[in-house]
């Protein structure tokens, strides 16, 4: 597949404890020709997470030894960029909540339909195949203010000052700054970034704007970077104010 890895190479960890399910969910990812491996606790997915480079990691929440979170979080910790997609039971919705704020691409409730889970699992196989041909082809650095973004490798630079930002911070500024001075409803932000099936999480919009403000503004009480439009939702300013220093 010129521009993207073929199904054949995409490498799947799922980790999940309900060994019928994990044993479905392999047998299906397998039908795509995915290559799956199967841990069976959070120790061993833990561990797995970080024994080589994954296409995805599909993710219980709720998981003997470290939970999902756990697993969750110290993934996001990473310079490196792997897809999640959690797994979640009708009863979770905080760790839920807290999952996509973490950094999670995409969720099931649980019990779940298998071509959903498929449907999703080729959702973010394709959003991130576009991210990388967007990518591709030495793009320069976009600058705007004092911020220097640079796709290829994942970093910002705010006044010349390397700027570590989760993976979900990232492709929220990085979509701002592609559309500069573009008003973005939360439910548009929802869709450009999270993808589908978020509906009902617009404060998972809020709390990242947020932190992605304490991390970027001068005075994140004040922004001049990433202003909100009243009413409306948000725009990143193409020509934020000089701070006084």
């Amino acid at each position: 597949m010129k521009g993207g890895k073929d199904m054949s190479e995409r490498k799947i960890l799922v980790i999940e404890d309900e060994q019928d399910l994990a044993e479905l969910l392999a047998l299906h990812l397998g039908d795509l020709d995915c290559q799956v491996t199967v841990a069976g606790d959070g120790h061993e997915g833990m561990r797995q997470a970080f024994a080589r480079n994954w296409d995805l990691v599909i993710l219980d929440l709720r998981l003997p030894g470290p939970d999902g979170l756990s697993i969750c979080r110290a993934l996001r910790r990473e310079s490196s960029y792997v897809p999640i997609l959690m797994l979640t039971s009708k009863s979770s919705e905080l760790d839920r909540v807290l999952g996509l704020e973490l950094g999670a691409d995409d969720y099931v409730t649980k019990p779940f339909s298998v071509s959903e889970l498929m449907a999703r699992v080729k959702a973010i196989f394709r959003r991130v195949e576009s991210l990388q041909k967007r990518t591709q082809g030495g793009a320069k650095p976009l600058s705007i203010g004092p911020l220097s973004i640079d796709a290829s490798c994942r970093q910002v630079l705010v006044n010349g000052e390397s700027m570590p930002l989760t993976a979900r911070e990232f492709d929220l500024l990085l979509h701002f700054a592609r559309h500069p001075g573009h008003v973005f409803s939360r439910a548009q932000l929802l869709d450009s970034v999270w993808g589908y099936g978020h509906d009902g999480y617009e404060h998972t919009v809020n709390s990242h704007i947020n932190r992605l403000r304490s991390k970027i503004e001068p005075d994140p009480a004040h922004p001049e970077m990433i202003v909100t439009v009243w009413g409306v939702g948000y725009k990143l300013e193409t020509r934020p104010q000089a701070h006084a220093a």
